[in-house]
């Protein structure tokens, strides 16, 4: 049996309309996954499974989101030792964990987007690559920097932005 992790790009389904977590966890354990669990309402869940290639799992997850609840939703997979890793990455551990912001990516980025990026930011931000996922330095509030708008799927490719507190409670599950 592997641990993985999952975060999903997006839990909200129109309007006022969000995934429960007892939902998703009910849609993991339909799917055949043993031990579903959840660190608060933003989409982020461990479960056990047999060992498979992320992909592979991703996208059953996601044919599982778009038969239960009718909207295609990217999940981002990793095991939870790579998860582990992860978390102990941070490249800015001095800083409070709800200013920085982590997207997690699908396929790993290349120094390119930090160039591309750094034209968006501003000084107060920092930017940094770790196993290709960017982490952010926002300097202060995440939701109050420009940079946001460029932290897309159409301009970076498939991930999802965790701040450290989450990175960590869900590294701290795993344990």
């Amino acid at each position: 049996m592997t641990t993985y992790v999952a975060l999903l790009h997006s839990i909200v389904l129109g309007p006022g309309k969000r995934v429960a977590m007892a939902e998703l966890k009910a849609m993991t354990a339909a799917l055949g996954f043993g031990d579903p669990r959840s660190w608060v309402a933003t989409g982020n869940l461990i479960f056990e499974g047999d060992d498979a290639p992320l992909a592979e799992i991703e996208s059953r997850m996601e044919d599982g989101f778009r038969s239960r609840f009718g909207k295609h939703v990217d999940i981002i997979l990793r095991t939870g030792q790579a998860w582990r890793q992860l978390a102990a990455q941070n490249p800015f551990p001095d800083r409070k964990g709800a200013e920085i912001g982590i997207r997690v990516m699908r396929k790993p980025l290349g120094p390119e987007a930090l160039s591309m990026l750094g034209g968006f930011s501003t000084p107060d931000i920092g930017l940094a690559l770790a196993d290709g996922d960017l982490w952010i330095d926002f300097g202060g509030e995440p939701n109050e920097a420009k940079l946001l708008s460029h932290l897309t799927t159409k301009k970076l490719g498939i991930g999802t932005l965790r701040n450290a507190n989450t990175v960590n409670a869900l590294a701290a599950m795993l344990d």
